[in-house]
């Protein structure tokens, strides 16, 4: 490693695409830059001396990512979908105190931001709370009952109708206010040294209940009003549970929820939908809450179980690899070839994540104290402080990855899958053949090991930069800033928003371990909240596990003004502090303009996007 080099391109004249290799790390900061170089030297030690020489030779020729490889050192895993009613009914302990459980809605919402940040130096990925409404009602009902209780012990007389009218509106001023702090919470708090706001993901809509409606209801209405001066929160990542009977029909008791939360997507980008009657994701389903599936921000899905039960809830990824199925098909003579190339690489891909596993399996449980000890990880509380992790570690999963199936199918066939019905063909055959090699590899090491639409963020760009040394630009492949993620139809194919849905459809059943599919709409969507729900009907309607709807969305930072806004705002004039949010990976990031249209060009180029480029 060149250290010096390290140096110059961290903290002298900062590389773009190192310190800001994630969305949600201000890489710029002096503890961003501080945790960027120790990144960067735990990498080096992680492939010195605990990658196999198979391992390290993909990694090095390009055939291989190994996702937060700073992290392979400290063993510790990717995710977790917290079980936040346990801890909340319970309480719990952070290290320095006992948490005593709430009595109201605005500290359970408070305590919810703590366990997201304590948990978030357990892991080095997201949190999530899989089943946020069903988890909080209890505390907007605590809160009332409150209201009610002081009520009583007025000295003015009121009739009990008057008090619980009166109790149930200050129930859902003190829901919303809650609601409001917890959104500003996960945009302004910082865990892991101080230089990164966690990823967070926060699952609901599927509470039928008086009080669980109450807390959806308000939720959305918070995140519709944004932060302090009106803007899009980047955090915490929402996903509405979509589920007939419950929600999605007309006469459903939380449909008016659901066309709320397709209004407030309009305007904020969030919430996702995810579905809980997609086959894949219903068969889990039993009827309770546990049972539905939830997601990460991101994509990440976990619910198969060869060693528990199989829910979403205490349980996420242990560590996930990515294959580069474009240099694959560069380097293959015909799809024969190919297909060889793959297996290989891909039983590289097995073995490195087994490794991985094995020495995260010898940590030991005193050194993810809140993980394990406080009922976050399922079955952790059944560990002694010395004892290894492997027991229950394994309820987790080991996922392998793939990037660029649109690029490869060009380099095999000349067409994308958004093309032609070959391409389209082919496309599932190898993804299906990957899904094929997965089950057996479970079945082979009884591990949970799922296949990924791997969320590129930042990979997208650097398979690419790789590939365009060795084999220059290749018109429709190579000749971009990025690879198109997982199985994406490239965002640069003129294709309709019911076919890009129609063809992504089936890769949702075959990617176990998370998948979504963006739709890109060109206008606002702010005051357009039947195309959103028309969208989200569709994905329904072809079985998409995951969905998400992107639009521009733009904010002048003087006047107010929300819209879509090219160069100045076209009310005040303002051209520098223009606030505009894109997504990334399923994640939102946030610039405010202060450059010149050159500079943002330039910025342009840089952009590693699974959905399309930040247009400014």
């Amino acid at each position: 490693m060149n250290l010096i080099r390290l140096y110059e391109d961290v903290c002298v004249l900062p590389d773009q695409d190192l310190v800001q290799e994630n969305a949600n790390v201000d890489g710029k900061s002096p503890l961003g830059k501080l945790a960027r170089l120790s990144s960067e030297v735990s990498k080096e030690l992680a492939t010195t001396y605990l990658l196999s020489e198979r391992s390290r030779r993909a990694v090095a020729d390009n055939f291989l990512y190994i996702h937060d490889a700073d992290y392979y050192v400290t063993g510790s895993t990717t995710c977790c979908q917290i079980p936040l009613g346990d801890l909340l009914m319970n309480g719990f302990h952070t290290g320095h105190g006992t948490i005593r459980p709430p009595k109201d809605i605005r500290s359970a919402m408070a305590l919810a931001s703590i366990i997201l940040q304590a948990n978030q130096n357990m892991q080095h990925g997201g949190q999530a709370f899989p089943m946020f409404d069903v988890d909080l009602a209890p505390y907007v009902e605590k809160t009332y009952e409150r209201h009610l209780e002081r009520l009583r012990h007025l000295p003015v007389e009121l009739t009990d109708t008057e008090m619980r009218t009166i109790a149930e509106e200050e129930t859902i001023t003190a829901t919303y206010q809650a609601c409001e702090a917890f959104i500003h919470n996960a945009n302004s708090m910082h865990s892991r040294g101080g230089g990164q706001v966690p990823f967070v993901s926060i699952n609901y809509g599927t509470d039928t209940s008086r009080w669980g409606r109450i807390f959806i209801r308000e939720l959305l209405r918070a995140t519709e009003r944004g932060l302090g001066n009106g803007e899009t929160p980047i955090f915490p990542i929402q996903i509405f549970k979509v589920k007939e009977g419950v929600n999605f029909h007309e006469g459903d008791p939380n449909i008016d929820l659901f066309k709320l939360a397709c209004r407030v997507t309009g305007k904020r980008l969030f919430p996702n939908f995810s579905f809980i009657d997609a086959p894949f994701n219903a068969q889990y389903n039993d009827g309770t809450p546990e049972s539905e599936v939830a997601y990460m921000g991101c994509r990440t899905r976990v619910m198969g179980n060869r060693h528990g039960a199989e829910t979403s809830i205490g349980r996420g990824n242990l560590s996930f690899s990515t294959l580069n199925l474009v240099k694959m098909a560069l380097v293959s003579s015909d799809i024969k070839a190919f297909y060889r190339m793959l297996n290989d690489y891909f039983d590289i891909a097995i073995e490195q994540l087994r490794d991985r596993f094995e020495y995260q399996c010898k940590r030991r449980a005193d050194e993810f104290r809140f993980l394990y000890a406080q009922h976050v990880w399922r079955g952790g509380e059944t560990l002694a402080p010395d004892d290894e992790v492997r027991d229950v570690l394994k309820q987790g999963t080991l996922s392998v990855g793939f990037i660029g199936l649109a690029e490869t199918l060009q380099v095999l066939l000349g067409s994308t899958h958004a093309e032609s019905r070959e391409a389209e063909r082919l496309g599932l055959e190898i993804v299906t053949h990957l899904a094929e090699r997965v089950k057996e590899a479970a079945d082979r090491y009884d591990l949970n090991f799922s296949l990924l639409a791997t969320p590129a963020e930042g990979l997208s760009g650097k398979f690419v930069v790789k590939d365009q040394e060795a084999f220059g630009m290749i018109e429709g492949v190579t000749d971009r800033a990025f690879y198109t993620n997982s199985f994406h139809v490239p965002v640069y194919k003129d294709v309709s928003i019911r076919e890009k849905i129609r063809i992504e459809a089936p890769y949702h059943a075959l990617c176990d371990a998370g998948h979504i599919t963006y739709v890109e709409v060109d206008g606002s969507l702010a005051h357009n909240s039947e195309a959103v729900e028309a969208i989200v009907r569709l994905m329904r309607k072809h079985d998409i596990g995951y969905g998400s709807i992107n639009h521009p969305v733009d904010r002048c930072g003087n006047c107010g003004l929300e819209g879509i806004i090219d160069e100045a705002c076209p009310t005040c004039g303002e051209s520098e502090q223009i606030e505009r949010i894109r997504r990334i990976t399923g994640y939102l990031v946030g610039t405010m303009d202060r450059w010149n249209s050159a500079k943002r060009e330039e910025e342009r180029a840089r952009v590693k996007h699974d959905a399309r480029p930040i247009r400014h």
